[in-house]
């Protein structure tokens, strides 16, 4: 299908983002022609200053546009609990939950030989040193059940159980009005280890 140079450059880009196929990529290159260029200059702007501005918080490494973040510097925050989460978005998704009151720390990924990523290219060595220095009483493990998630889960464990500290996994299991008969073998055995008194 033909394009006009330009065009095609602004499809060609939409198109490097995650989950974006030609399709989708062309619908969004049409909108954005189709707005007025105080409107594109605002979303270029917007762009580029998120990231100019955005970086990882030095404690949490969390993204935010402030060093500490937001939540790092929350008095109301129960700093004696850290949840740990593989990225930044899974941190949003427990937010939006309204039920965690305490911190955060973000791995900015998970282990995966297959894809060249150890421990040390995580930020585990900063979570050992918080568990170490901040007189954390629990952490909350909220990392997906992958291979990759589990390899992660085990090695915290491995790191984090000597420092005396309680370390505990968010259950996993069936969606709230999801059937049983849908459900597949691994999330029905999650859903059981994971239950609770009623």
């Amino acid at each position: 299908m033909y394009f006009t140079r330009p065009l095609a450059k602004l499809i060609e880009e939409f198109q490097k983002f995650p989950g974006v196929g030609p399709k989708s990529a062309q619908r969004m290159a049409f909108h954005v022609l189709s707005l007025t260029p105080e409107s594109v200059r605002e979303l270029a702007g917007a762009i580029v200053e998120a990231k100019e501005k955005v970086r990882h918080c030095s404690h949490c490494f969390n993204l935010s546009a402030q060093d500490p973040c937001e939540i790092c510097v929350n008095e109301k925050r129960d700093r004696h609990v850290i949840c740990v989460v593989a990225e930044p978005r899974d941190l949003i998704a427990l937010e939006r939950t309204r039920e965690f009151r305490g911190v955060y720390h973000v791995l900015t990924g998970l282990i995966s030989p297959l894809e060249g990523k150890g421990p040390d290219q995580l930020s585990i060595r900063e979570l050992v040193n918080r568990v170490g220095a901040e007189q954390v009483s629990e952490v909350i493990l909220a990392i997906n059940p992958t291979v990759e998630g589990d390899a992660t889960v085990l090695y915290l464990n491995h790191l984090l159980k000597p420092l005396g500290v309680k370390v505990t996994r968010i259950a996993f299991g069936l969606p709230v009005g999801g059937d049983l008969e849908y459900a597949d073998d691994v999330t029905l055995a999650r859903a059981m280890e994971g239950r609770r008194e009623v």
